[in-house]
């Protein structure tokens, strides 16, 4: 059977979802799936941007990441969809391209997918797991099937976060415990989507 096609959607400002959606990227390749990392479009006006330099130097560091597309979601057996927390809900910009699939939608292209979600927040308990919640909202109308961590593995009882991968901002860059939990994250949805793309090969 093919490898799995995994892709990692993912919005980031400053560059922390940035480190877990590269960490993920890491933990998919390493179970043996085909990936594409993708970042959706920067839509904050530049006075917002030219506020902070570190969004400055983010925004050029990842120019040559690819734009997501509609074309990356229906290539994806599973999706990694990854976003900073805004007041307990995905940032905007990330929802701005989910808000672009209603056409995938209504075709049924969408269906089916194996779906998972991450996230980071300026402070503890700043919305990190109702941010997940939100994005699996949209899961369920896809009719996709949410796979998350959960405590399947040793390292996500250092992590501490059963919903999906995340960090504390506030706590500097993330460390290998949490990076280590975005790379189990992406190697168990690899693992399942292979089952579920075998079983139905069969």
């Amino acid at each position: 059977m093919e490898p799995v096609n995994v892709a990692i959607i993912y919005y980031s400002s400053t560059g922390t979802v940035h480190a877990l959606a590269q960490a993920a990227a890491e933990g998919a390749e390493k179970a043996g799936a085909h990936v594409r990392l993708r970042k959706v479009a920067e839509t904050a006006p530049p006075e917002a941007i030219n506020t902070r330099p570190e969004w400055v130097e983010h925004l050029k560091d990842t120019a040559d990441i690819a734009q997501a597309a509609h074309d990356d979601l229906e290539w994806a057996d599973a999706v990694l969809f990854g976003a900073p927390t805004r007041f307990g809900n995905p940032a905007g910009q990330l929802r701005a391209f989910i808000d672009t699939t209603g056409p995938l939608w209504a075709q049924g292209k969408l269906a089916d997918k194996v779906y998972s979600a991450f996230t980071a927040s300026n402070t503890t308990h700043g919305g990190q797991e109702s941010t997940i919640l939100a994005l699996a909202n949209t899961f369920y109308h896809w009719g996709g099937i949410v796979v998350p961590p959960g405590y399947t593995d040793p390292i996500q009882f250092q992590s501490g976060n059963p919903y999906g991968a995340s960090h504390v901002v506030g706590d500097g860059a993330p460390g290998e415990v949490t990076l280590a939990a975005a790379r189990y994250q992406a190697r168990r949805v690899a693992d399942i989507t292979a089952a579920l793309k075998s079983s139905r090969a069969a």
